[in-house]
């Protein structure tokens, strides 16, 4: 079940590090760990900014 949820991002990074260093590289699987965590982190921080936006207008629609 997790490997659903790993691979698409696992994907995606190894396009990202694709960029910037060959795919026979010996440092091609730490780029694309580095760009994983990346990943997760921005998708965690919209996630968390969106919840946090919604609370905020939440807030201001409430009577005061």
């Amino acid at each position: 079940m997790i490997k659903w949820l790993v691979r698409p991002i696992m994907i995606v990074a190894a396009v990202i590090a694709g960029w910037f260093v060959a795919r026979d590289a010996v440092n091609f699987s730490i780029i694309q760990m580095v760009v994983v965590l990346l990943l997760v982190a921005a998708l965690a921080a919209a996630a968390i900014l969106e919840t946090l936006a919604d609370r905020a207008n939440n807030n201001n629609k409430r009577p005061r």
